[in-house]
């Protein structure tokens, strides 16, 4: 379950975000941002590519999720699978995404279920901004300020087709910082934004039954 997991989280999940950003996950490491652990997702590339539609992640999202419990019950011959040889670490990750925010996002598969149940609510653009603000800390110097005007033009400026909610203090503070960007210029919008998703969409993803569903699945 878990290798078929992580095969189809790297290579279905994000594939609409590479669609979009043409990106990989290269590593994943923690840093502390604004009181918070968070997930640095490091990826090669940006926002060069238009977003496909919505409608269209959702139904590549809706398609893998089905492959997972598809999946679950039969190894790669297509035989069925003996659960009781699975590794524990396979049976017990779903569980762990319910300890924590922070457990949810260091897991591959656990964003990739995350993001997908975002895509079903039509709040995407929350997790799609946070990985974008991880992307953009990693670039360089001579990159930074076509970047930033990207980033701000998506997700933060009034009537962005993508645009994340933020009181005006913070969008006020972050337009200032785009206009001469460091690294760090979109930090406290993202702080904003990951507790907006741990305080609000993480509860409702525990009692969705695209998770509830997948967790019964693996325990």
């Amino acid at each position: 379950m878990g290798v078929l997991l992580v095969a189809a989280s790297r290579g279905s999940c994000l594939s609409y975000h590479r669609q979009q950003s043409s990106c990989r996950v290269d590593s994943v490491t923690t840093r502390r941002i604004g009181g918070h652990i968070r997930t640095r997702l490091t990826m090669c590339r940006g926002l060069e590519l238009l977003p496909i539609t919505c409608l269209e992640r959702a139904k590549e999202l809706r398609a893998l999720f089905g492959s997972f419990l598809l999946k679950s019950d039969h190894s790669i011959s297509g035989q069925p699978r003996n659960h009781s040889k699975l590794k524990l670490s396979e049976v017990a990750e779903p569980l762990k995404w319910k300890e924590s925010f922070e457990s949810l996002l260091s897991s591959q598969n656990g964003l990739c279920l995350f993001r997908a149940f975002l895509v079903s609510e039509f709040s995407e653009e929350n997790i799609a901004f946070y990985l974008a603000c991880e992307d953009f800390r990693a670039t360089k110097p001579s990159k930074l300020a076509p970047k930033a005007k990207r980033i701000y033009e998506e997700f933060i400026c009034l009537n962005a087709p993508r645009e994340v909610n933020l009181d005006h203090a913070t969008k006020a503070v972050t337009q200032e910082n785009v206009e001469r960007p460091t690294r760090f210029c979109f930090d406290e919008a993202q702080s904003k934004i990951y507790t907006l998703m741990e305080k609000d969409c993480y509860p409702r993803f525990l009692k969705s039954s695209m998770y509830l569903e997948l967790k019964t699945r693996t325990g």
